[in-house]
């Protein structure tokens, strides 16, 4: 019987037991050179393995190029029986593997907003919070025409970004320039020579991850143009890269692997015939550093 879906946790899948030696899965769909250069995903995956290897459930983490071959993996993991649970990322609004999962009766963790959920258990890091304190913090610092690097426009929390930082904009009555991206340095690099051609772009950029704010960073100084005099760069997920590089670049900070260990607490619940519920992490902070600065 497929589980109807619905706006709370009735027809979540739920295991009867926590099987020990059996992986639970993550199909990423994500290009693969992209997930090497991006540290993201090595801390989330390292906080997830520091809750469930230490009571014998290992992660299977294998990176794929769609949507369909996800769908396909999911499908295969299921029949073949080897993952007792699934880990769901990177949804796209209305996404089919939401259904999927249900359909399988796959024990699933969803990292995303709890609307993309659709009442499957859920970690949510509040990316609409967030963004909201960068567009404040930069409205306060004097900035009056701010852009914004997006990732892949078809990922819910991209959207969720791109309408509240153009809400959060026109609440404090700033011009906005908008930028397509897709985490790669080469979107950076992108957006920089944009703004450094334009005579009248924005003064400050807000970038969905780090790699390609150092990018952007690096395009800027190829270019002569100074950061922060001239322009201002804030990066989505603080790491190493954003705190040696140089100028340190100001970023929102949330602990990555402090996520991972939430999602794998769910995880172990609904594997344990508990259906978890929405669970938040702490709220990011804006760390401001030198890439920032006052107009």
């Amino acid at each position: 019987m497929v589980a109807k879906r619905g706006p709370g946790p009735v027809g979540v899948p739920v295991g009867s037991g926590i099987r020990p030696g059996l992986p639970v899965g993550l199909a990423l769909v994500r290009d693969a050179e992209i997930i090497g250069a991006e540290p993201f995903f090595h801390e989330f995956v390292s906080g997830i393995e520091r809750v469930l290897v230490p009571r014998g459930v290992p992660v299977l983490l294998q990176v794929v190029p769609s949507i369909p071959e996800a769908v396909v993996r999911l499908r295969r993991w299921a029949q073949e029986g080897r993952v007792q649970g699934v880990i769901l990322i990177d949804l796209e609004p209305d996404d089919v593997r939401v259904d999927l999962v249900r359909e399988l009766a796959l024990p699933t963790v969803v990292v995303g907003d709890p609307v993309t959920a659709a009442g499957l258990p859920t970690v949510w890091t509040q990316d609409d919070d967030a963004m909201r304190v960068v567009v404040d913090a930069l409205a306060d610092l004097g900035h009056v025409h701010v852009g914004h690097v997006a990732g892949p426009a078809r990922m819910a929390h991209t959207i969720i970004r791109r309408r509240t930082f153009e809400a959060a904009a026109a609440t404090r009555g700033l011009t906005v320039s908008l930028y397509d991206g897709d985490y790669s340095e080469t979107a950076g690099v992108r957006a920089a020579a944009e703004v450094a051609e334009s005579a009248d772009g924005p003064t400050a950029l807000v970038f969905d991850n780090d790699v390609m704010a150092i990018a952007a960073l690096g395009e800027a100084r190829r270019r002569g143009v100074d950061v922060p005099g001239e322009l201002s760069l804030v990066a989505w997920d603080d790491s190493a890269l954003c705190q040696l590089a140089s100028p340190s670049l100001t970023a929102i900070s949330h602990d990555v692997q402090g996520v991972g260990e939430l999602v794998g607490e769910a995880l172990s619940e609904v594997l344990s015939g508990r259906a978890a519920a929405v669970r938040n992490p702490p709220p990011s902070t804006l760390v401001l550093r030198e890439s920032t600065d006052h107009r």
